[in-house]
């Protein structure tokens, strides 16, 4: 049975907590190899992968000729098609739209996916990790509700598309295609697993005291997360392979996010879980010294 190290000393709290990110990692890493860890990581790969697909199918044709168009009348793009004939790379040019256009499917597939998991996945890994012995005294205080959980990871999923858009042009410099994406999923992912992890186990005030306290661990989990969702999308970015291919590499890719994801729920599950668990153990030890205190001063 796993122990979660939890202190309230400020000179060891930090550390500790280090610490749990570790353990919590390693129980995520055995429990993602669990055939139903691995069904739950296939079902939404599987229905992400039909819808995106049948979209493809409809858009491709048109959403390229429109690039096309763009890509040759903008003033921000047309510089592009100049650049190749100059270098003398003409025959490039063919390549420039459906690289734009993949470019920008990459983040709504990855995000769409995310998101599906999100809302719900995560609740069947949570039930899945709660019926473990350590967290089997975790009481459901939470007041959250689906579609509260719905519209928190709408409105997280769309602040992370912005910055993604916003951001896009320069993930071709070899330096930032590496940093940006993983920040960008880092940060969403920690938003997303905390806020569902915690949805139904604990109240509002709990989380805020977690999130609080526990807001770089989370955030370097979130990361980590990332820089493994960042090999995908940096095959998908810059291989031609990956262009030539997009249907069937965009599959293989979007499994590896899937499963990515189902580990991160369990990794921000095992932590989160654990350290709610240690939160209200704390508040409990608190709480007959304080009635005491009370009754004395009466008393006298």
């Amino acid at each position: 049975m796993p122990i979660f190290i939890y202190s309230t000393s400020s000179e060891s709290k930090r550390m500790q907590g280090v610490q749990n990110v570790f353990r919590s990692l390693g129980l995520a890493m055995v429990g993602t190899m669990h055939p139903r860890m691995l069904w739950l990581s296939f079902r939404p790969f599987l229905i992400v992968s039909i819808l995106w697909g049948i979209v493809i199918w409809l858009i491709w044709s048109p959403a390229l000729d429109m690039l096309r168009v763009f890509l040759t009348t903008s003033i921000f793009t047309s510089w592009i098609q100049t650049v190749l004939t100059w270098v003398g790379l003409d025959e490039a040019r063919a390549w420039v739209a459906p690289l734009f256009l993949v470019m920008l499917l990459i983040p709504l597939i990855a995000t769409s996916l995310l998101v599906y998991i999100a809302f719900s996945t995560v609740p069947a890994i949570v039930s899945s990790v709660m019926r473990q012995g350590t967290y089997q005294g975790i009481e459901a205080l939470g007041k959250g509700s689906m579609i509260g959980s719905f519209f928190y990871t709408i409105w997280s999923a769309l602040i992370c598309l912005a910055l993604i858009m916003l951001t896009l042009p320069v993930w071709w410099v070899p330096p930032l295609v590496a940093i940006l994406p993983p920040l960008l999923w880092g940060w969403l992912t920690m938003r997303l697993m905390s806020y569902d992890v915690l949805l139904k186990h604990a109240t509002t005030a709990e989380r805020d005291i977690l999130l609080e306290r526990y807001r770089w661990e989370l955030l370097g989990m979130g990361v980590a997360a990332g820089m493994l969702g960042a090999v995908p999308t940096f095959f998908w970015a810059t291989s031609a392979l990956a262009l030539v291919l997009f249907p069937f590499v965009s599959f293989v890719a979007l499994w590896v996010y899937s499963i990515i994801f189902v580990f991160a729920a369990l990794w921000f599950s095992h932590f989160l879980l654990g350290a709610l668990k240690e939160l209200r153990a704390t508040e409990e030890a608190k709480t007959p010294k304080v009635e005491h205190a009370v009754i004395d001063m009466e008393v006298s």
